[in-house]
């Protein structure tokens, strides 16, 4: 029976380690063996190899996949569109079963959970179970208590007919705060800052619930297999 071989980076990113480009630096600081040998960058391995961090075995994770990914500004949240440039399946490199838990928009960066764990992705998306998701915005004026006080008390947004629910909000600078929301109306903070004058001119979303880019070490383009604790913690939070 024929193999089926794996870049070593992408192994040691689907083992829930660390992303791709940490996982080059782990092959190259010597900390990862291939059946007790040092492999070399670029090396791939197959299902009958032992990898190991540190002298422990890693494995694949198995059953569904939950990833941790960083859309870049620019990257269309969609699967089939003949008109964008770039998906952010070509940084998957498939589409398959994937999925993602609230989209950002084209012009939007930031954290977004993918998975083919459905279940998962139909707790995150209910509205009524308010879980948070943090952005940093910039606008281009400068903030005002007045402006951070409508927003933290919720705008209504004629062209949907609705009212967005109170939210946390605290300036980081003249022109730029953090905003906590625990709902994902099709772009949110866009129209909630264009009803009181204001552009946003970047927009990044940095945590969904439990889950922190920082903590990640993710550059835009990458992404990351969740760890089983952070899955764990993800079905914690939404109650399945």
């Amino acid at each position: 029976m024929e193999k089926d071989f794996m870049r070593l980076n992408k192994f040691i990113s689907s083992c829930g380690i660390c992303s791709r480009r940490e996982a080059d630096k782990l092959i190259s600081s010597g900390r990862i063996t291939v059946n007790g040998l040092i492999p070399l960058p670029g090396d791939s391995v197959s299902d009958t190899d032992r990898v190991c961090l540190d002298g422990k075995e890693i494995t694949l994770k198995n059953n569904s996949t939950y990833l941790a990914y960083y859309k870049p500004v620019g990257t269309v949240c969609t699967k089939n569109d003949p008109h964008a440039k770039r998906t952010i399946y070509d940084d998957l490199g498939e589409s398959g079963s994937l999925t993602y838990a609230g989209r950002l928009d084209k012009d939007s960066e930031g954290l977004l959970i993918i998975t083919d764990d459905g279940k998962l992705i139909d707790a995150m998306m209910r509205g009524r179970n308010a879980h948070e998701k943090e952005y940093v915005v910039t606008v281009d004026k400068k903030l005002s208590a007045d402006f951070l006080s409508k927003m933290g008390k919720g705008i209504y947004l004629k062209d949907l007919d609705k009212t967005t629910r109170p939210c946390k909000i605290w300036a980081t600078g003249e022109d730029s705060f953090h905003i906590v929301l625990t709902q994902g109306l099709n772009r949110q903070i866009r129209r909630m800052c264009s009803e009181l004058g204001m552009d946003v001119k970047s927009l990044k979303r940095v945590r969904i619930m439990s889950i922190v880019l920082d903590d990640l070490n993710l550059k835009p383009g990458e992404f990351v297999s969740l760890s089983d604790e952070a899955v764990k913690k993800l079905y914690q939070e939404t109650g399945i």
